[in-house]
């Protein structure tokens, strides 16, 4: 009983991390939609296990319908960008051969235009951040990409973090002896330092016990 409290308690925390971090890549792609007053931007993360790139984020069109929809890695700019690590900047799409168009209209949405950056942290591309149609200019400036790289930067940041809850909960999920360590851990890194040396010292004395 006090063990299913204890994963209880931490799969919540882990839980509320995560959609921490989704909220967090929400309002990224919210607001790079908003600054390049663009119909649509989005976030894909890299499921590695599946290689597949998943909508973690979207705003403008298709955000009610594509969040959590899956394409296979290598799909279209997104795949290139995954690919290559090189971000892309795209006025006319429609004449690129390496624009998806069949996947563009399976969303329900066909873009004119794009811009894409790969999401990197530590040297690992994570994912790709879209923008789609923003005003048609003369130019993509420095500015903009400057820009646009600040907005990645973030985004690599909270995929990397969203990518650290998603693995801490199925830790903690685990019912092997590492799930039960997992969930101890996080106990007392939860536990006011008052009491913190306390238990430390008890997992000390447990420690000689199991290893005279």
């Amino acid at each position: 009983m006090a063990d299913e409290k204890l994963r209880d308690a931490v799969a919540a925390g882990v839980l509320a991390a995560e959609a921490g971090h989704r909220d967090l890549l929400q309002s990224i792609v919210e607001v790079a939609r908003a600054i390049f007053a663009a119909r649509a931007s989005s976030i894909f993360l890299l499921d590695k296990q599946a290689d597949e790139l998943v909508f973690e984020a979207v705003a403008g069109e298709g955000a009610a319908s594509l969040i959590g929809q899956r394409l296979p890695s290598s799909t279209g700019i997104a795949g290139w960008v995954l690919v290559t690590g090189q971000p892309l900047v795209l006025d006319d799409l429609e004449n690129d051969p390496r624009f998806a168009r069949d996947v563009a209209e399976s969303t329900g949405y066909v873009p004119k235009s794009l811009m894409a950056v790969p999401l990197l942290h530590d040297e690992e591309v994570l994912g790709v951040l879209q923008v789609l149609d923003r005003p048609q200019r003369e130019r993509f400036s420095l500015q903009e990409m400057e820009l646009l790289g600040l907005f990645a930067n973030q985004a690599a940041i909270a995929l990397d973090l969203l990518g650290r809850a998603r693995r801490a909960r199925a830790v903690v999920d685990d019912e092997s002896p590492l799930g039960v360590v997992a969930r101890l851990a996080a106990t007392l890194d939860a536990l006011p330092v008052e009491r913190r040396d306390p238990a430390l010292a008890l997992l000390g004395a447990l420690e000689r016990v199991l290893n005279p």
